[in-house]
């Protein structure tokens, strides 16, 4: 059955004011409802401790429904937007007669709204939001107490926040074209300025801060000397009154330039030279010399505006204990910091030239995490917002799909949703440094999958651009946690280099077809389809082949007349950096016949959270933590800009989608606060003198040492060799991505079908000889590649199974590591007889003791023990089968002792794949078997047997169970699982009976409970 929510998701034109918009629930979900009526805003602010304007306050604001007040910040419902809103749409619809605003506006009003615009005309959105500063600069203030009212609101509550700043805040959705604002604002101001130069309401002198020299770059349009400038380029401005934009002053600059540099350099011995034993020299500039140094050209003037772009970045922090930690502390702190030298910077220039205002402009105007404010909760000095509902309402950004389900069922969450909460252990934990090598093959397999599922869909995307003759490609952007990470990513999709053990070169092209940057031959394209763009690349300009100056020597050239346009110097532009053609390259993805025209892929660490404004983007993929809803909402937008504003027959634009994988984004985030947490009791737990009778000793092994034959080869295989491939080890082969309006899609793997069967034996049973079958030079054993081969044959026939998956996922290094140690087991396993597995003991510490177990713990599962049973006065449980085993060994008479492994130090080394990790089993138990000494007897209770159980296992049987009981000196030991949990007391049972009755050396209890001592 149709549902019109998803098949009609745009429902205003994007030009005209918004009448309709989809009733959503509590939980933010649609109804399938239309109102008829335009989108109420509603957020919480916080509320000011002191105002100014007590009697005009409270109307503003309403009750707090989240319950986030404390007795040091109050917080309240913003009800001043929708005021405004409301004012504004009565003022819009009187007479210009009635306007009560220079004639100058009045013009430009009349422009924006009606002029017959060649290309795109301003949104409506961007004109209300110019309208409603206007109607508070030049309206509000001649209606008296109506108008008076909201001045005093928002200079109460900026004030209270920013105590050296008066700031007004627009709220608009990311791709609603803030840039467009900024220069709606400034001609607006600038003219007015030129023609009213008495009037304190005006300046042309403007102060645009950024946050990052990416946002800087694009702004260069709002120089009216710009080859692209918005006034002429998009006829912001009445010809006739362009003349008047050039006596307008702009500086735009990047926070970063706020920050007091030194005035010399001096070395550490030399300033402790010319100090002395006086106070510490003062080497850094002074404010007057940083504001000289930064916008040398607005110090003549007075009262100049400020613009925020990213403003969320900008705030004055409140002291508080958040509670923060860890990773949360860090970043918190670093926003800080950055906030810090941002606001400090702005409140220089209020001191030392003045300012008319601030004006802050932001999709995501809310307070950051630590910032002392409830994190998410908006400024309280925002007047407008056009939310990204409203845009997508509207059709003017893309409408993202981000997963709501897949095929693993018991998630839930569908797993590419939160991609970073399933792969960041795996992932490096710091950026790139130098002779740090990392294998770009070894990426998390369920990361790999990712890859290929959104790339399957990109694939169909660049298709059907092809098809249609749409000469710059589609995009696909990876953000990624640190530089390292987007390294092994780049060369992993792109394709790479790297040195064998014996220095020779080996190419590896990229596993992406369409985002390789080498030919079949591994010689680099000229014109790279992949980008990689991170600090550190910026600083080493490393990503540039030799080549590209040559194969982009015509947009090169078309660069260098653009600075020349735009008032760069002749040595500048004949002496351009590698990172200079760079930035240029990112800055013009998706533009035809510039330098990032052939781009297809951008790799990036933090540069593409905001300010990266490329039309083509299509796919994301995050690959890093998202904390706030702030960071998901900006790391979206980079891919919410429309490829075409075309509007249809029904006066609408058609929807454009992006589908996105990684990001844990939700439509209707809520403030965040982290309620306390109830102390829990906390418990002694130690080894008793008095019960030593019941301590048990083991063996702490390091590793194993055994040898494989050396010609003929055989494989024993078991149940537990068989590897089950699904989509809960390599991640969701297929997933839905959904709007939360609009038609979803379906991601999947499918193309992987293709992948030949004798690719994978031949990949893998390489992969196995490489990595398994060396001689003492370390070279392969050539000679048994055919064994090899039947056997690894022999193992996909018969246990490799593939649910919901493909063999071709095999290729995958860490499930080739996995499959490979799987069949060299067998191999052992095979050929124990012969070659006797041993154990490594620790060299230090070779044994083990319950008389070590000295901790303390506030785990609230936990079992005070039999006296007579444990050396342990406390078992402290992973889940509460655990505590019902230890009731059933305490009332057992086979069991003599017992302890449970927590704390003890008893632990298994093995192998997943390549990986080598520390398996620590359940329990270990002293059985009364009627041999002359007792049997050690390890236990693991399973509710769900996952795949590394059957490696753990594995492990268990073939060496380690067999090594010690091989070295005789720490008794039998015998190791079993028990997974039918619901009958434990009968299963247990059934195995201390096998234990005491049977000659075999190999204990089944039905499927159920292996028991293994080591002998076949």
């Amino acid at each position: 059955m149709s549902i019109p929510f998803f098949d009609h998701p745009i429902l205003n034109s994007p030009y005209e004011y918004p009448t309709r918009h989809w009733e959503l629930d509590e939980s933010g979900q649609p109804t399938q409802k239309i109102v008829n009526t335009r989108r109420e805003a509603k957020f919480i602010v916080p509320f000011p401790t002191a105002k100014k304007h007590e009697a005009q306050q409270t109307s503003l604001l309403f009750g707090d429904e989240e319950n986030l007040s404390t007795e040091r910040q109050q917080y309240n419902e913003n009800a001043v937007i929708n005021a405004i809103r409301g004012k504004v749409d009565e003022w819009r619809m009187l007479p210009p007669s009635e306007w009560l605003v220079t004639p100058e506006t009045t013009r430009l009003l009349q422009h924006w709204r009606h002029h017959q615009f060649a290309g795109i005309r301003p949104f409506f959105c961007q004109v209300e939001a110019v309208e409603t500063l206007i109607w508070l600069i030049e309206v509000a203030p001649r209606l008296g107490k109506e108008g008076q009212s909201f001045l005093n609101h928002i200079e109460d509550v900026s004030l209270d926040a920013n105590p050296e700043l008066l700031r007004i805040a627009m709220k608009m959705a990311t791709g609603a074209g803030k840039t467009t604002v900024m220069a709606m604002v400034i001609a607006w101001q600038t003219i007015n300025a030129v023609r009213h130069p008495q009037s304190r309401r005006f300046t042309r002198g403007f102060l645009i801060v950024a946050p990052g020299i990416t946002i800087r770059d694009r702004l260069r349009v709002l120089f009216p000397n710009d080859p692209d400038s918005y006034y002429s380029v998009r006829e912001l401005v009445p010809k006739d009154m362009l003349s008047d934009l050039e006596r307008a002053k702009i500086v735009v600059t990047n926070y970063h330039a706020f920050m007091l540099r030194e005035r010399m350099v001096l070395s550490k011995g030399g300033r402790s030279l010319l100090q002395g034993r006086g106070e510490a020299l003062n080497t850094l500039e002074t404010e007057g010399q940083m504001i000289q140094r930064v916008m040398p050209e607005l110090m003549s003037l007075k009262n100049i505006l400020i613009i925020n772009d990213e403003a969320h970045h900008c705030y004055r922090e409140k002291p508080d204990k958040d509670g923060l930690s860890g990773d949360d502390k860090d970043e918190a702190e670093k926003n800080n910091n950055a906030a810090r030298v941002w606001i400090t910077g702005l409140e220089a220039v209020k001191r030392k030239i003045g300012n008319l205002f601030v004006l802050d402009l932001s999709a995501t105007p809310f307070f950051l995490r630590g910032s002392g404010y409830a994190e998410g909760t908006l400024f309280p000095w925002v007047v407008s917002d056009f939310s990204l509902m409203d845009a997508i309402e509207s059709g003017i950004v893309k409408l993202p799909r981000i997963p709501i389900a897949d095929n693993i069922p018991q998630g839930e969450m569908p797993k590419f949703r939160n991609l970073w909460t399933h792969i960041g252990p795996k992932m490096p934990k710091k950026g790139r440094g130098k002779g740090v090598i990392l294998d770009p093959l070894c990426l998390p397999v369920e990361l790999q999958t990712a890859l290929d599922a959104l790339y399957g869909h990109y694939n169909e995307t660049f298709k059907l651009w092809v098809q249609a003759g749409i000469d710059t490609p589609p995009c696909f952007i990876i953000v990624c946690n640190n530089t390292a990470s987007s390294k092994l990513v780049y060369d992993y999709v792109s394709g790479f280099i790297r040195e064998d053990e014996n220095g020779k070169q080996i190419f590896i092209n990229g596993r992406l077809e369409l985002f390789r940057n080498f030919d079949e031959t591994g010689i680099p394209l000229g014109r790279p389809r992949t980008l990689l763009i991170d600090s550190q690349q910026l600083e080493s300009g490393d990503a540039l082949d030799k080549d590209f100056r040559t194969m982009a020597a015509d947009e090169i050239d078309r660069f260098k007349r653009e600075m020349l346009a735009r008032g760069a110097g002749r040595d500048a532009v004949d002496n351009l950096s590698d990172q200079d053609i760079l930035r240029e390259v990112m800055n013009t993805v998706g533009k035809k016949e510039r330098l990032g025209g052939s781009i297809r892929c951008v790799v990036s660490v933090a540069m593409l959270t905001e300010g990266w404004d490329a039309n083509t983007v299509t796919h994301v993929l995050g690959i890093r933590a998202f904390g706030t809803q702030l960071l998901c909402e900006q790391v979206i937008g980079r891919a919410l800009r429309r490829q075409s504003y075309e509007i249809n027959g029904e006066g609408l634009f058609d929807v454009e989608y992006a589908d996105v994988l990684g990001i844990p984004f939700d439509f209707t985030a809520k403030p965040i606060v982290a309620p306390p947490n109830k102390p829990r009791e906390t418990v002694h737990v130690n080894a008793i003198p008095e019960r030593s009778a019941h301590e048990i000793v083991f063996p702490r092994v390091q590793g194993y040492r055994t040898e494989l034959p050396e010609d003929r080869l055989e494989a024993e295989f078991t149940d537990d060799s068989t590897f089950c491939l699904t989509p809960d080890i390599v991640g969701p082969t297929e997933t839905r991505n959904s709007g939360i309006i609009g038609e979803s899609v379906d991601l999947s793997i499918k193309y992987l079908e293709k992948v030949r069967r004798n690719t994978v034996l031949y990949s893998l049973t390489k992969h196995l000889l490489e990595t398994k079958f060396r001689d003492p030079n370390g070279e392969p054993k050539l000679f048994l590649f055919g064994q090899l081969k039947k056997i690894v044959s022999d193992w996909m026939e018969k246990h490799l199974i593939c649910k919901g998956t493909f063999p071709a996922q095999l290729l995958y290094k860490e499930l080739a590591d996995i499959a490979c140690e799987r069949i060299s087991n067998a191999i052992t396993r095979a050929s124990s007889g012969e070659n006797p597995i041993m154990v490594v003991l620790d060299p230090y510490n070779p044994t083990g003791s319950t008389s070590n177990v000295n901790f303390t713990t506030s785990k609230s599962t936990r079992w005070q023990t039999d006296s007579q049973k444990c050396h342990i006065n406390w078992a402290i449980a992973d889940s509460n089968w655990e505590l019902e085993f230890c009731r059933i060994v305490e009332s057992h008479p086979r069991v003599i002792s017992y302890v449970k492994n927590n704390g003890l130090g008893f632990e298994v080394p093995y192998r997943i794949g390549s990986v080598s990790r520390i398996y620590i089993p359940d329990f270990i138990l002293l059985i009364n078997d009627d041999h002359e000494d007792l049997l050690h007897l390890i236990i693991e209770i399973k509710g769900y047997r996952r795949e590394d159980a059957k490696d753990k296992k594995l492990t268990m049987e073939t060496f380690w169970i067999r090594g010690v009981n091989n070295i005789k000196s720490y008794g039998r030991w015998a190791f079993a699982e028990l997974i039918d949990l619901f009958d434990m007391k009968e299963v247990f049972e059934d195995l201390i009976k096998q234990v005491v009755v049977s000659n075999e050396e190999v204990f089944t209890i039905s499927k159920r409970t292996e028991l293994f001592n080591g002998k076949r």
